[in-house]
């Protein structure tokens, strides 16, 4: 079960069978009134109006039943199904708010909707609304079934009700690099402030590309062991350690003037960790069947160009920043031109102090709120 503050994917199972539509939806209703936009967050603690989704985790689960014909109502304006260029209406046939005894968990709510398709539809077409996250969507009862990701503001475009719009290896492979980009850019801020922790280590290019490489290996291999369900570690213990490594490789940076002998192994360690909370990501928009590898793969890949961004903007900002303060004392006639290494160690300490001071939070945070 996720925490109540992270933004998890709506799962939706369609089922098209004698001109009725059935979709099976598992959603977090409270996240999805809130007004919070889930596509941009992955924690709904950094929106501004964190507040009104916490008030909404407080309702008990009759009330938060209550308020899902609200939510459908948004979701039919879209429209949620259409066949063709007309709406198909879709109304309440079930709901049941799961429970959860602990209210710092996020509450899951399994909602069916059922509606009708005009005679002859031969095919459907599932939109999301603006801001409201990612959907899993699975077409069921068929040879060949689509399954997707469609993203907030999105559509799945046409699903042909006989099936057959399985994706291929390929368009798996392309459909799975951008969640795994989206983990790092914008969503990955723990991730994020570690790979900046690597980057702040050294101006030369040598330490960046060991620790790169040991951290890309690593997590690489928890990845797949993560996925493949070999090996399994409770959010509450893996989200506490991928923090602790993000203290490490600040204080670490701030003392060390170069790359030690035995930092690349401790970020390989460090990077088996990672592994397995990409590994909890990937588990909750599940693996296509018949589509594992190019699904794990394109994932992976997506990783890896977000990290590799990462580090791109932080080096063009630190040039930015020198060819300012360079042009600063040209202007000024200053006897001395800023040096590249020496604002480089200036940025490392400042950075990497406030890197520390947040994963200490987050520490303390993840262990025992």
């Amino acid at each position: 079960m996720a925490a109540a503050h992270e933004v998890v994917p709506t799962i939706a199972d369609l089922t098209v069978s004698d001109g009725n539509v059935r979709l099976e939806l598992k959603v977090n209703v409270e996240a999805q009134l809130s007004g919070i936009d889930l596509d941009a967050i992955s924690d709904t603690d950094d929106a501004e109006n964190a507040a009104d989704y916490d008030v909404l985790r407080a309702l008990s689960g009759a009330a938060v039943a209550a308020r899902v014909p609200d939510l459908v109502d948004a979701m039919n304006n879209v429209p949620l199904v259409a066949a063709g260029a007309a709406a198909v209406p879709m109304a309440i046939d079930d709901v049941n708010v799961q429970q959860v005894a602990n209210a710092e968990l996020a509450r899951i709510t399994d909602i069916v909707l059922t509606g009708s398709v005009p005679a002859g539809t031969d095919a459907v077409e599932v939109a999301w609304p603006q801001g409201a996250g990612d959907l899993i969507l699975r077409q069921q009862g068929v040879e060949a079934p689509y399954t997707g990701l469609v993203s907030g503001g999105e559509a799945s475009g046409p699903i042909a009700l006989a099936g057959g719009n399985a994706a291929s290896g390929w368009q798996t492979f392309g459909a799975y690099i951008p969640v795994g980009f989206d983990h790092i850019l914008p969503k990955g801020l723990d991730h994020i402030l570690f790979v900046l922790g690597l980057f702040f280590l050294s101006t030369r290019l040598a330490p960046l590309l060991w620790q790169v490489t040991a951290f890309t290996l690593a997590h690489t291999v928890t990845l797949a062991l993560g996925a493949l369900g070999i090996v399994k570690l409770p959010g509450s213990i893996v989200e506490p350690l991928i923090a602790a490594s993000i203290v490490y490789v600040a204080i670490e940076n701030i003392f060390a003037r170069g790359l030690n002998p035995w930092r690349p192994a401790i970020i390989f360690g460090f990077g088996l960790l990672h592994g397995l909370g990409f590994a909890s990501v990937l588990g909750e928009f599940g693996l296509p069947e018949g589509q594992f590898i190019p699904a794990l793969i394109g994932f992976n890949v997506g990783v890896e160009i977000g990290q590799l961004t990462v580090i791109a903007l932080a080096a063009i900002l630190l040039w930015l920043g020198v060819r300012a303060a360079r042009m600063s004392d040209l202007e000024g006639q200053e006897e001395t031109i800023t040096d590249y290494n020496v604002m480089f160690r200036a940025w490392s300490l400042t950075g990497s102090l406030l890197i520390a001071v947040i994963a200490i939070y987050w520490v303390i945070e993840r262990t025992l709120l």
